[in-house]
């Protein structure tokens, strides 16, 4: 479980909050219920309290681990404040401009990190062409990616009555860097009045993560009984 941002890396904010603040709330909200529900599973947290994590620190932390799944929580943001709505992203090449955004902005905390550029090798997140590199990466877990990806966008559409804006594919680094199903869930725009409220909403926070639980315990549930 992987709440983005921290630290010195605040993600973007709304008008009264920061994204570091609420994906670690809703992530530690979902870790409580899978530690209570699902006694058999171990969830793994790259952060549980404000600290600065490298893209790179996040994935190795899963992979070390032996993780089965990644699931990375986020915040969004866009100058149209009127926008709002989930989506939830796996790894790949679409060439939608507004999700090549997203990745870009989710990948620029890179900038911050020290020797970046011996640690990325070269990686420019800024770089439309850097960016294309991830193109045939993480191909042998995207079928089950998607699987999980879907599933969480219909709870947050059926269950929680959220405004689902879909799946979709998008380079992000700490997807790649992952061996394993990987996710990265946008719960929402901060940039959006509203929507800030609602995040930021102790009781809306624990429907956005029962959420994601129910919609991990039916992927690990299907795959269970395969």
């Amino acid at each position: 479980m992987d709440a983005g941002h921290g630290g010195q890396d605040p993600g973007t904010h709304g008008d009264f909050s920061k994204e570091k603040d609420v994906a670690l709330k809703i992530a530690l909200k979902f870790g409580r219920y899978v530690e209570t529900l699902l006694d058999e599973v171990e969830v793994i947290y790259t952060r549980s309290d404000d600290r600065f994590l490298e893209l790179e620190q996040r994935a190795q932390i899963a992979n070390k681990n032996g993780a089965d799944l990644f699931i990375s929580i986020h915040c969004n943001a866009i100058p149209r404040t009127e926008i709002h709505g989930t989506e939830t992203y796996v790894m790949g090449l679409d060439k939608v401009e507004g999700n090549l955004m997203v990745a870009k902005r989710e990948n620029s905390v890179i900038l911050q990190e020290d020797n970046y550029e011996e640690v990325y090798e070269g990686f420019d997140p800024n770089s439309p062409e850097a960016n294309a590199i991830f193109a045939l990466y993480q191909s042998a877990y995207l079928e089950s990616s998607l699987k999980l990806a879907y599933k969480v966008e219909t709870q947050f559409k059926t269950r929680v009555g959220r405004y689902s804006r879909g799946v979709k594919q998008a380079p992000f680094w700490v997807l790649w860097r992952t061996s394993m199903p990987s996710v990265l869930i946008e719960t929402g725009y901060l940039t959006n009045p509203n929507e800030e409220k609602f995040l930021n909403d102790e009781l809306k926070q624990d429907y956005i993560a029962s959420a994601i639980y129910r919609a991990f315990r039916d992927y690990k549930k299907e795959l269970d009984s395969m």
